[in-house]
């Protein structure tokens, strides 16, 4: 299942002035800082107020941020320009946005859990595409059990992760790190306490 009217669903989310999920980057993400070096071409999925978006561009990364949220996207901006880094932030519909063929060093999905099955095949296969070879993928997600928590994400148990469904989907790619675990994640009033989360860092092959 997905979200209906998703942009006018993140916008109203985005609404106030503080923001949902904080301004500091995912822990996860951010515990990838040596994986990733300045220059390198990123994108950002679904980054929503920008705070992962904005970390990787103060990584020196070239960075690519979309969401559709436009009050997400403005948001983000700010944050950008609050510390001082330029990123190429975009306002698309991940059901349809084109991530573009070999594009990308590093690709970065976070809860990006609004995807139904249908989607997230599309979206799995997009961001396939979008790496360059021995380009490198980022995702955090939940795990089923995290309905049962209600600590964060959407109330779909289909649109969560487990990890043969990970690799399945990633099969064809080295598996650097795939790892279920339940952690206290504080990110903004959006994911707030005991979350069931799941780690996947995958490498596109070379050749």
């Amino acid at each position: 299942m997905s979200f209906p009217d998703a942009g006018e669903f993140w916008d109203e989310k985005y609404a106030g002035e503080q923001y949902r999920f904080g301004v500091s980057p995912n822990a996860f993400l951010a515990a990838q800082a040596a994986r990733l070096k300045p220059g390198l071409r990123a994108l950002a999925l679904a980054d929503g107020e920008g705070r992962n978006g904005v970390w990787l561009a103060r990584q020196g990364l070239e960075v690519v941020s979309v969401d559709i949220s436009r009050r997400g996207i403005a948001k983000a901006k700010a944050l950008g320009a609050a510390h001082g880094v330029d990123l190429d932030i975009r306002h698309g519909d991940l059901s349809t946005w084109e991530m573009g063929e070999a594009a990308f060093d590093v690709v970065v999905a976070i809860f990006i859990q609004f995807a139904g099955p249908d989607l997230r095949a599309r979206l799995f296969a997009g961001i396939k595409r979008a790496l360059r070879p021995g380009g490198l993928l980022i995702l955090q997600g939940y795990r089923p059990e995290q309905i049962e928590y209600g600590t964060g994400g959407p109330p779909f148990a289909e649109n969560m992760y487990t990890e043969e469904l990970l690799r399945d989907a990633f099969g064809d790619f080295e598996i650097e790190r795939l790892e279920s675990h339940d952690d206290v994640i504080h990110e903004g009033s959006g994911h707030d306490g005991l979350s069931a989360l799941i780690d996947l860092i995958a490498r596109k092959p070379a050749t």
